[in-house]
């Protein structure tokens, strides 16, 4: 069976009349066309698009078009459950099939898609890449193969999602079928990687950019992460955000402290019951300023616009994986804050991560380069945004709304300050951690410096004139410029590098940032968590929009459904500023189709005529 490439203007024509009639949208984002076109002509495809910028649309309209059965492969139990249940309220036949539904489900969901009910099917990868499903597949001539969240092809060890790195097997399985692929991040290397596995490189490789502007970022040394999460939330009080933490049990401790400093906060892991994470995303879909305190599965799928912030507890796995989660903050274009704090044993803790996870040695490599490239981010002396767009191949002059743009950090020369930690380190065998460095550098009296006898040792206490707060921070610049690495078969002992060893010898200099030890915030840190309370609405919209949100919730509840597949913030905010008045006023809502208003348009048109 072939396809036949379509007519670049008739797919144009269709994509508009497909997103007008069924999703109710009047245009397409920027980017989006571009990809559709290139799927609707059979290229094999991978598109690089930014959180917020549409994703979805791009390989739903296709679907909506190709004859045939796309098979859309989803991560994620929740994420597919989703974007099944928003293309259902937008009368789109779809079917989903994952371990989290009774088998009866299932079965009723398989007979949809054989019987041609439904083109359009939801499977995880581990479900899909069995010899039966394959075959199943097989027999109904399956026109294109969506990969969401592709970077999971690159970046995920294969002893963690095996299933995900055998999906390079559709291309040879499926020959006739279009392969399309979806990330929000991506470097340059990890893109070759995903379409070396999925296409062999060939098709179309699509970056729509990752600038994300509107976006305020800040990085702060570790040092009590409960009294600096406290400080950060005084300035985005009453708004909506998440904050993330490493452990099930931290999210449930941050919850708390919130709770106790008077903010609406809950906590989400996957240790709680269904129903307990259910009504939590619920609340925080519908209600205003509610705070999530998460692990970093929370996120995925969330179609809330109006996130005003995203903090950081520890430090992510990488730069990539940093950026897809404050991508979460400021969907609908306004200013929303991001901030981080991190400490050395963030970074021990990432390496042994890396370490463990089972995964050959190159993977093992590429994880450890890009969380040295994060490490470099956080210890910037130059504009963040600048550091972070150049990793993903883009460039842009200084942002202004960072914290180094808004106090640029001297530089200073601190080798004589490093060589002391240096050769303390070759003192003590390469053998030993930074805590018990700096406490033989400054001379410290502890159990540990007299078990090993190095009180004894040459360079003990050499730097006692110097605080642990300027040696911590020092001794991280130096991992992240790659003058000191971790060994972390050895716990993650300190070793001096090359680069580290020139300094050490006096045949090169050491510059780095001014090291800050006041973790108070700054005034640019005050100025821009208000511009993030700042609202577009008038006064008059925003009372509208609480009524057509209480409608909302009120119709979500009945339907046993969570709210924004009834409507999302976004198309709701639009509402009250439009101020529909009948069905053809209605359908000029951004995110309104024939469906939707069907179902819901007659009762929101109620809500704001009383108004």
């Amino acid at each position: 069976m072939s396809f036949q490439s379509p007519d670049i203007n008739a797919t144009q024509s269709e994509s508009q009349a497909v997103l007008k009639s069924v999703f109710g949208f009047d245009a397409f984002r920027p980017g989006q066309e571009g990809v559709i076109s290139s799927i609707l002509n059979n290229q094999p495809t991978l598109a690089v698009m930014p959180t917020g910028a549409g994703k979805s649309l791009c390989y739903q309209v296709p679907a909506l078009i190709k004859e045939g059965l796309t098979v859309v492969i989803s991560p994620l139990v929740a994420l597919m459950d989703n974007q099944v249940a928003g293309l259902r309220a937008h009368g789109v036949a779809v079917a989903c099939i994952h371990s989290g539904q009774d088998r009866s489900v299932n079965v009723a969901e398989w007979r949809r898609v054989a019987s041609g009910q439904t083109c359009l099917l939801y499977l995880s990868p581990e479900r899909l890449m069995t010899q039966r499903m394959l075959t199943a597949i097989g027999r109904l001539y399956p026109t294109l193969f969506v990969v969401d969240e592709a970077h999971c092809v690159s970046k995920w060890g294969p002893a963690f999602r095996p299933e995900y790195a055998r999906l390079s097997e559709l291309k040879s399985t499926f020959p006739e079928a279009t392969i399309a692929a979806f990330t929000a991040t991506a470097d340059e290397a990890t893109r070759e990687d995903i379409a070396q596995t999925l296409f062999g490189r060939r098709g179309e490789i699509i970056v729509h950019g990752f600038d994300r502007p509107n976006l305020s970022l800040t990085v702060n040394a570790k040092t009590d992460r409960k009294l600096q999460l406290t400080k950060f939330m005084e300035g985005v009080r009453d708004q909506s955000g998440i904050v993330y933490a490493l452990s099930r049990k931290n999210t449930e401790e941050f919850a708390q402290v919130l709770v106790k400093a008077g903010h609406k906060a809950l906590p989400y892991h996957a240790g709680l019951a269904p129903d307990v994470r259910f009504d939590t995303q619920e609340r925080f879909m519908a209600e205003e300023g509610i705070v999530i305190v998460a692990t970093i599965a929370f996120g995925m799928g969330i179609d809330k616009p109006d996130i005003r912030f995203v903090f950081h507890t520890n430090l992510p796995g990488s730069l990539e994986a940093y950026y897809q989660e404050i991508g979460r903050a400021g969907r609908d274009g306004n200013p929303a804050v991001t901030a981080m704090c991190y400490g050395l044993d963030d970074v021990r803790m990432r390496r042994q991560f890396i370490a463990n996870d089972g995964s050959a040695t190159d993977h093992q490599m590429r994880e450890n380069a890009r969380l040295n490239a994060l490490l470099a981010y956080c210890e910037a002396s130059s504009c963040r945004r600048q550091v972070m767009l150049d990793y993903f191949g883009e460039t842009a002059p200084p942002c202004g709304n960072c914290d180094n743009c808004d106090n640029p950090p001297e530089l200073i020369d601190a080798s004589e300050h490093l060589k002391l930690i240096l050769n303390t380190v070759i003192e003590t065998g390469s053998r030993f951690g930074q805590s018990h460095v700096i406490s033989v550098a400054r001379g410290a009296v502890t159990d540990k410096v007299k078990q090993f006898g190095h009180d004894l040792l040459a360079g003990y206490g050499k730097a006692k004139h110097i605080g642990p707060p300027f040696l911590q921070a020092l001794i991280r610049q130096a991992l992240a410029s790659g003058h000191l690495d971790m060994d972390i078969t050895r716990y993650g002992a300190l070793t001096v590098t090359p680069k580290g060893e020139a300094v050490r010898k006096g045949s090169e200099a050491f510059k780095c940032k001014s090291i800050r030890t006041n973790t108070s915030a700054t005034r640019q840190d005050r100025d821009r968590t208000k511009l993030a309370r700042e609202s577009h609405l008038s006064d008059r919209d925003g009372i509208l929009l609480a009524r057509l949100k209480s409608k909302r919730m009120e119709i979500a509840r009945e339907l046993g459904k969570p709210a924004y597949i009834v409507f999302s913030d976004a198309t709701l905010m639009d509402m009250a500023q439009k101020r529909p008045l009948n069905k053809a006023d209605m359908l000029d809502v951004s995110g309104v189709g024939a469906v939707k208003f069907q179902k819901f348009g007659k009762v929101f048109l109620s809500v704001i005529a009383e108004d």
